[in-house]
């Protein structure tokens, strides 16, 4: 099977290339670089092409025989997207309606689409299940919510065949230490308190310390992006499969606090890391913790790697070795 995977040569697209070739899968990198690395695809099959490049698009689907598409490509900082609200919605949800026109004119009917709990909002219960609302607090989310929709008519009206993966907050790295998160700027917390751990920032800034949680701080669901990697190709093959389209929430079911995150990584790393205190970012709810409970019932799918020491380690190991990032 030939796998387009838009966005491969970004953090969680390049660990699902990865996972994707020792399957057995041809793989078909699609990406514009602005936040993906070609050393995290190193000899591998690549386009350097943008979704909004619609006769690119054209192209890439002419001369390739393309099975199913990955789609992670997308901008992705909440604080970002609250002030630029336009380059989102063009880029996230334009690009995808784009990709999603060059698959159909070429016959492609199958997605397994990266997705993401800002799609929920401000929880209204906890654990979070695929069925709650969908309010998003931030322009980020509501482009991901508009995607999906757009899916569910497109499968609708042309059969298309999709899976979309909500996934709460990827962290760690590949333990063989050649692939890892690197954004510029970072944004992630257990990335920057790494790098205030090894001396490259200064401190880490705590966002908010009065939200209604057990510490003020917000609270998260941590999923190791290995085990991302493996519900992408889960989903795949139940997709080709089963030709079902689904929604899956992914995460471990558990909740960590930024201060909790911060404690842990000092007792990882063994170093110190300073914080200072700030203002809540806008759009940010104050919990997200996932139910994941569907995709270990349908797709047979359970973290392995998610253990909060387990992903900062990871994390730290791949900072360590590449303090300047790719």
């Amino acid at each position: 099977m030939n796998i387009l995977v838009c966005g491969g040569a970004g953090y969680i697209g390049s660990h699902t290339v990865r996972r994707l070739i020792k399957e057995g899968y041809e793989v078909l990198v699609l990406d514009n670089l602005c936040n993906g690395h070609m050393s995290a695809i190193a000899g591998i099959p690549f386009v350097n092409a943008d979704l909004c490049d619609q006769s690119a698009l054209k192209q890439v689907f002419h001369d390739h025989k393309i099975d199913a598409v990955i789609h992670f490509a997308a901008y992705a900082l909440v604080g970002e997207s609250m002030g630029q609200p336009d380059i989102y919605y063009r880029n996230n949800v334009v690009g995808t309606l784009n990709l999603l026109e060059s698959m159909l004119s070429t016959g492609v009917k199958h997605m397994v689409f990266s997705s993401t709990a800002a799609v929920y909002g401000d929880p209204l219960q906890l654990p979070i299940s695929e069925d709650h609302r969908t309010v998003p607090t931030n322009a980020y989310g509501a482009t991901k919510l508009a995607v999906e929709e757009m899916l569910r008519w497109f499968g609708q009206a042309f059969g298309l065949k999709y899976t979309s993966l909500r996934f709460f907050n990827a962290a760690g790295a590949d333990p063989a230490g050649d692939i890892g998160e690197d954004h510029d700027p970072e944004t992630h917390l257990i990335p920057v308190v790494i790098k205030a751990a090894l001396g490259l920032i200064p401190h880490v800034k705590i966002l908010g310390t009065d939200y209604l949680t057990r510490d003020g701080t917000c609270i998260r669901d941590y999923i190791h992006v290995l085990d991302l990697a493996d519900a992408h190709v889960l989903a795949l093959k139940m997709l080709l499969g089963e030709g079902r389209s689904a929604v899956y929430n992914l995460g471990s079911g558990e909740g960590y606090s930024v201060r909790e995150v911060i404690k842990t990584a000092e007792e990882v790393t063994g170093r110190m890391v300073r914080t200072i205190e700030g203002d809540r970012r806008m759009g940010d709810p104050a919990v997200l913790v996932a139910s994941a409970e569907k995709a270990e019932r349908e797709l047979g799918w359970k973290p392995e790697c998610s253990r909060l020491e387990t992903l900062i380690y990871t994390a730290w190991e791949w900072h360590r070795e590449n303090p300047g990032g790719y």
